[in-house]
């Protein structure tokens, strides 16, 4: 079943199937808040029972003139700013920022606790990285912390020790949190599948890699979240003379399994 919501067990799953994304559930853009919906749009496919996301050479900048020289594809399975001029968004591009597109509020997947895990994987290059993370709706600026999944940078692959994967909690605005993150080597290879998987509690949550536990957090977000899937370049670390490999995040199924509290934004 794709893109599946019941709001009375918080129970999500999405398989991909068909030949698009549900946008019951995803919104094809990243944080178009602070840019605009065309500038943002994501490289993606729906095939075969996978999403997958990625960046050819031709992917134009994120925020120039915002941010230091960034190519995104991604998907968020919520949204939500104030009107153009505000600085009310979602992971605000710099301190200041203000919204030029502004974004109706849209509520796809918005867990809150519960088994949350995705199986994929990924091709990353030294000037590249892929993540998933789930990040407070932003509805009040304190309820903007984040649990990060995974986040693999490709200059922190080892070809023995395998990926750096990093997991871990960053506060942003939420007074309640702290800096929690960390990026073990769980000996494995992106380019292959694997299960990434966190088990948010009240009391904390435990990350895990196909199911072994990689690391644990006690403090965590106590408020829905939304679901961040993007593939990342970074021009800057191009190699005169390297060829460009398109990096690429590939998802098989991404699903929560009921958590003590219901999802949704309120």
């Amino acid at each position: 079943m794709t893109g599946s919501h019941d709001a009375s067990t918080d129970a999500f799953t999405d398989e991909f199937e068909g030949d698009d994304l549900d946008r019951d559930v995803w919104v094809p853009h990243y944080l178009p808040q602070w840019s605009s919906r065309a500038a943002t749009a994501a490289r993606y496919e729906v095939r075969d029972s996978c999403l997958r996301l990625y960046l050819p050479d031709d992917a134009p900048l994120w925020c120039p003139g915002d941010h230091p020289p960034l190519r995104v594809s991604g998907v968020q399975s919520g949204v939500f700013s104030g009107p153009v001029g505000s600085t009310v968004g979602q992971q605000p591009v710099r301190p200041g920022a203000v919204v030029r597109e502004e974004q109706p509020a849209h509520w796809g997947w918005t867990p809150h606790h519960g088994v949350l895990e995705m199986r994929a994987r990924a091709t990353v290059t030294p000037r590249s990285m892929v993540a998933w993370w789930l990040v407070g709706l932003e509805d009040s600026p304190e309820r903007s912390g984040e649990l990060c999944v995974m986040e693999v940078f490709g200059d922190a692959v080892d070809p023995v020790a395998g990926a750096a994967v990093g997991t871990g909690v960053h506060p942003f605005r939420d007074p309640r949190l702290v800096e929690d993150f960390a990026a073990p080597r769980p000996g494995i290879d992106v380019a292959d599948w694997h299960v990434y998987a966190v088990d948010w509690r009240p009391d904390g949550a435990v990350f895990s890699v196909d199911g072994r536990p990689v690391r644990e957090v006690a403090g965590t977000p106590d408020y829905p979240v939304q679901a961040m899937l993007a593939v990342f370049d970074f021009p800057e670390k191009a190699v005169p003379g390297e060829p460009y490999v398109v990096p690429e995040l590939v998802v098989d199924w991404i699903r929560g399994n009921p958590g003590d509290r219901p999802g949704g934004p309120g």
